[in-house]
């Protein structure tokens, strides 16, 4: 399947007016008949299953999710993986080192698919070695390796839980979608990981969505990467800008409708729908449009409310980064994720930097100096931020990137300072709710090729915040779309606190 193809159904982020309330808004209410099903005690879970054998859910261990998610692919081993023999052995090729070439190894056809034919593709393959870029040192105390871009993350570093065997199977950007579903572009779509989180968890409040994104979708074929397919539209990431006056595209009220008459008119619908729900007692899908009317016009009030900065203390705006410009659009987007979530907000999606701007594939080293000085204090500022109102040990934060960068040096086009798309090994860090802190899980092979051991494919990570949250992977499904073993994943269990 193409990455532009896709079931038949509203798309995220891609509506009409008109058509917000009429699907997509009512889908808001989705989530809210969604908080009163869970209220109730129902849980989300096959029809199909046993009830006595159907596996209980964990403990949650945090309430809400926020997931950071750097378009274009940062470089793990100038990053958050350093990997000293790149530069002892710089200039040469795989096979003069004293290493097993990575490119024979079996992990290399086992975890890597192609959509080019294998006899042209060349992009993870370059075989000399390019030297890392920058410096490095240890931090914390465990001694943890972080490179020397990353200046205020480092003094955050034994908050930070990092998994450096990370693979996935898409060597091009559709891996942008794979991160968040699960699935290759080849393959049937599935839901985002943030719709799961919203599809299997109930409301913390009625008057704001459960799955907010704000900065994406980056463009409109990375749409899958908030979609939630066929869990329906109510379980899509709600796109919200940070315009105070404007925070719901499509979803304010029209400049010649004063509020009186929004009432008035919501009122007349509720009393139409509560007609029609008499006549209908038994349809959930009704019960649920009724509900999106009533959501829809408290966001109109509440989430205005949740992005306003005007009450945030000056000293909090700049541990953000918004009295710089490099800084400020990463800041805002951050900022306004620890608002959210402290006003209820189940899973918060963040893209703090444009689409595909960390996609060093020439001036490496001038790309990521710059881009990581725009993200490093105000990542560094939201854990620090949210570990003094105590929301760390409540609030699960996730970075992450769709693949590393790789270890040799890329040559299409006569290139000299650039590393290609990398899928076979790369690191993500987590913080907060129920992971260890100051730990390092996992590694990839001295060059940064391979993710050793079994190493973790995307969903596992996926499983892992699914547990973190209370809600058991196997549990989420629907009738007659059956997951398969690799879309749930396996919980990383040696990350959990």
């Amino acid at each position: 399947m193409s990455s532009n193809s896709r079931p038949a159904g509203p798309a995220c982020g891609r509506i009409a007016r008109r058509a917000f309330l009429a699907d997509y808004g009512m889908g808001f209410t989705g989530m809210a008949l969604g908080a009163m099903l869970a209220s109730d005690g129902r849980l989300r879970a096959s029809q199909t299953e046993d009830p006595l054998t159907r596996p209980v859910a964990p403990p949650a261990k945090a309430k809400s999710v926020i997931w950071i998610f750097l378009s274009g692919g940062y470089s793990h081993v100038e990053t958050f993986d350093p990997k000293p023999a790149l530069n002892e052995h710089a200039g040469k090729t795989f096979d003069k080192t004293p290493f097993e070439n990575p490119v024979h190894s079996p992990l290399h056809k086992k975890r890597f698919r192609s959509v080019p034919a294998e006899e042209v593709n060349v992009r993870d393959v370059y075989p000399i070695i390019y030297p890392m870029q920058v410096g490095w040192k240890k931090y914390g105390e465990n001694g943890i390796e972080i490179t020397d871009w990353w200046p205020h993350l480092a003094q955050r570093v034994d908050d930070l839980c990092f998994v450096r065997n990370m693979w996935t199977t898409d060597n091009d950007h559709a891996a942008e979608n794979q991160i968040h579903t699960g699935r290759h572009r080849l393959d049937e779509v599935q839901p985002s990981i943030g719709s799961w989180a919203s599809y299997g968890l109930g409301a913390l409040n009625e008057n704001l969505p459960k799955f907010v994104v704000l900065g994406g979708p980056t463009r409109t074929d990375t749409r899958a990467s908030i979609d939630a397919y066929y869990l329906g539209p109510q379980y899509c990431g709600v796109p919200l800008t940070l315009d105070p006056s404007n925070p719901l595209p499509f979803g304010s009220r029209n400049s010649s409708q004063t509020s009186e008459m929004q009432e008035r008119e919501y009122e007349l619908i509720g009393e139409l729908n509560g007609l029609a729900a008499v006549e209908y007692p038994e349809d959930d899908e009704l019960r649920a449009r009724i509900r999106a009317y009533e959501l829809a016009y408290r966001m109109q009030a509440a989430v205005p409310e949740a992005i306003d900065f005007n009450k945030e203390t000056a000293e909090t705006l700049q541990r953000y980064g918004l009295d710089r410009e490099e800084t400020k659009l990463a800041g805002q987007r951050l900022l306004a994720a620890r608002r959210l979530i402290e006003r209820g907000v189940r899973f918060v999606q963040v893209f703090p930097s444009p689409y595909g701007v960390w996609d060093s594939h020439q001036k490496l080293k001038e790309n990521h100096t710059k881009l990581c000085a725009t993200i490093d204090l105000p990542v560094a500022g939201l854990i620090a931020d949210l570990k003094e109102r105590g929301l760390l040990d409540e609030t699960l934060v996730v970075f992450c990137t769709e693949f590393g960068r790789t270890p040799g040096l890329e040559q299409r086009a006569g290139g000299i300072d650039g590393r290609d798309h990398h899928p076979n090994g790369f690191t993500i860090w987590l913080a907060g709710g129920g992971v260890k802190r100051g730990y390092v899980h996992g590694a990839t092979d001295e060059l940064g090729y391979h993710a050793l051991g079994d190493g973790h494919y995307v969903t596992d990570l996926h499983a892992t915040v699914l547990h973190l949250l209370g809600l058991q992977p196997q549990a989420l499904e629907i009738p007659g779309r059956k997951r398969l073993d690799i879309d749930r994943g396996q919980v990383i269990t040696d990350i959990l606190a």
